[in-house]
Parts: C-alpha cells; structure tokens; sequence
C-alpha cells in the first residue's frame, strides 16, 4: 500500500524532481572536470520486487555473525522504513524498521540503538536495533533530522515544524538516549535543516532557515548565529575542527568557516542545489551532492577547489562518508538508489537499490548513518 507523504514533510522535490528529470546533461555541458562521464554501474542486487528494497536471502544472519561489522541505516522516506544494508558487501539486510515517512536517521556508536525523525508525525521513534522493538518520543511537528553525540548520550532533533517564516517552529529536542526522553529544547532559528557536532562532542551546528546556529552542547546554549542568506541547509565539520562546511542551495555554493570565529573563509561554487556535504576521516576531502546536476563535486580542503565531480543518480541528496573512509554514499532522491563512490578514485563503483525499475515515490533515500553491528 502507497505510504502517504505530506507536502510539508517531504524534500520538495516538485519544481527539483523536474528540471533533472527533464535532462541528463553531461560532465562536458555543464563545464565540469574530473569524475566519471559513464552511467552509473547496474545493481549488482537487483531483487525481483520492482517497487521495494528487498532483503537478500539470509543476509541478516551473516551480518549477525561478523560482530562489529559495519552497517548502514538508509531512511527511505517514501516508502516507510529503515533499510540496514551490510557495508562490505553491499546487500540488503532488513527492512523492518517502519516509520511515516522519515527523513532522518542517526545511530549510536554502539550500534544499539537507531533514532528516527519520524518526519510526518510529530515524533522520534527510539529503536533497538537486535529486536526491532521501538518506543515513540513526541518532540513536535515534522522533524527532519537527528544527530546522535559523539559521546551516544544524547540525540539532537530538528523540529523543523510546517512554516518557514516567522511563525514555524525553531526548535531542536534533545533526547537523553538511557531514558529516551527529551531533557532540553534550545531554540536556534525558524526551521531548523541538518545537524552536525564537532568531534570532541562541544559543539552542535545546526543549519535552519537563516543561517547557522552554534550550540554549546555542554550548557545547551547557543553562543552565536551565522547569518546565511544564500539558504543554510547540509552542514559537515572537518575532524580537527576547525573548518565548518554549509551547503547553500539557493545561492548555489559551499561555505568553508572558521568554526572557532564563525567568519566565511572561502566560498566554493557547487551550483544547482547543493544538498548534503560529508568530510572524509583524514579531512582532504568533502563531498557535495548538486541536486538539479545528479553529480557530487568533490572538495579539496587544502586547496578550497572543487577538483573533480562524481555522476550519480537523480536529485542526489544526502552524503554520508564510511567509518574507514573508503565510501561515500549518496542517496538518490528521484532515481531511489544510493550511489556508492570509491572515495580514492572518485568513481561510482555501484548501485544499491532493492529492485531494477524502482520508482522515486517507493524509496526517497533522504539520510543515511553508519555503525558497528552489535
């Protein structure tokens, strides 16, 4: 049975869905350099069932028995669940995380526990990861995405709510993850996008409608705004934690900052909805998803240069890098697959979706997250 998406709670995809379904130009039309100019690799998984992520025969065991194993968690916000695909070799393991449309998802380090944005109802589901057992945290209208703490104490939620202007919500919810109940609410600015911390765990940046707010995690404050008018959306800090990296979709660029001064350092041009940005481990690289381009430019943080750009599926969204830095997955919104690049030769090396054919409005992977399996 279709699962019913709001208008408020869905990536607006109406106008983005269009112009990249309406051309597929090339690397050489848009004037970019680098990356791979070939289609993407056909799924190696391919599953009978055209319409779903479908889980492999017994895969789940064989994860099971690999303890600490690294898994992914793809929300599948059209579809209504949570898919954990097995990293190393690429399968689907289960789908048996449901939610109402989700467009976030965060694990703790351990790998116990999943949270889900519960993006079209008005909570975070807290779910146990070896049982599958949930519990419902209300938290307020529409969240979009959760992050959990470094330290896997605590679990922030952007309440995003359904208005952008002066009168929507402006909150995130932080959840204590031993009790799985909300212990704080700090008030960041109107529709509150993507969060990220700093390694150390001190500081939380959340990207919301005008720009950035920077949370001291310890007193739940924040202790400055970073006035964005280009449209603050993905949101990455490097592992030393000095540079911030944002997103800007409507002025078309990527922001690298001071993370200690809050001043903009570089403004790198990524143009046609840039999305998701993700950091490799040893911080040389970024990668951002340029939504209306269905290509991921890649960053060289020394440089501050856009070095090379990575073709993947349609209206590309949400990046996220493996614990060993080896891959970068890109969610594919319309397409409704995850592009898997080899992060050393910036090439898509596969596909994964749960079946051939598989239409936009049966998968919408909008987060992904990465953890050991306990």
């Amino acid at each position: 049975m279709p699962v019913k998406i709001t208008r408020r709670a869905g990536l607006a995809v109406g106008a983005l869905a269009v112009a990249a379904a309406a051309a597929w130009p090339t690397a050489g039309a848009l004037g970019l350099t680098g990356g791979t100019t070939t289609p993407p690799p056909r799924p190696p998984n391919a599953a009978a069932n055209p319409d779903a992520w479908t889980p492999a025969p017994g895969a789940q065991g064989q994860v099971k028995a690999r303890a600490g194993a690294t898994q992914a968690f793809v929300a599948l916000s059209s579809q209504g669940r949570i898919a954990q695909v097995d990293v190393a070799t690429h399968t689907i393991v289960a789908t048996r995380i449901r939610t109402d449309a989700a467009r976030g998802v965060a694990v703790t380090p351990d790998g116990r526990k999943v949270y889900v944005a519960d993006t079209g109802q008005y909570d975070v589901a807290a779910v146990d990861a070896s049982s599958g057992a949930a519990k419902k945290i209300f938290v307020g209208p529409y969240p979009q995405a959760v992050a959990v703490t470094p330290d896997g104490r605590a679990v922030y939620a952007a309440v995003t709510g359904g208005d952008t202007g002066a009168g929507g919500s402006d909150e995130v919810k932080v959840i204590d993850t031993a009790a799985d109940r909300v212990t704080q609410t700090i008030k960041v600015g109107t529709a509150p996008h993507q969060i990220a911390f700093s390694r150390d765990g001190h500081r939380a940046y959340v990207t919301y409608a005008g720009g950035v707010g920077v949370v001291d995690t310890g007193t739940g404050k924040v202790v400055r705004k970073i006035a964005d008018p280009g449209g603050a959306q993905g949101v990455a800090v490097t592992p030393d934690g000095r540079t911030l990296l944002v997103t800007n979709p409507r002025a078309g660029d990527t922001w690298l900052l001071d993370a200690a001064s809050g001043k903009v350092r570089a403004k790198v041009s990524t143009p046609d909805q840039p999305w998701g940005v993700a950091v490799t481990p040893d911080g040389r690289k970024a990668y951002v998803a340029r939504m209306n381009a269905g290509s991921v430019a890649v960053l060289d943080l020394r440089s501050r240069k856009v070095t090379g750009q990575v073709r993947a599926g349609k209206l590309p969204a949400p990046v996220a890098i493996t614990p060993d830095g080896k891959e970068a997955w890109v969610g594919n919104v319309f397409s409704g697959g995850v592009s898997v690049i080899d992060t050393a030769s910036d090439r898509v090396t596969t596909t994964i979706v749960g079946g051939t054919g598989t239409k936009p409005i049966n998968a919408a992977p909008q987060s992904i997250a990465f953890a050991p399996t306990p």
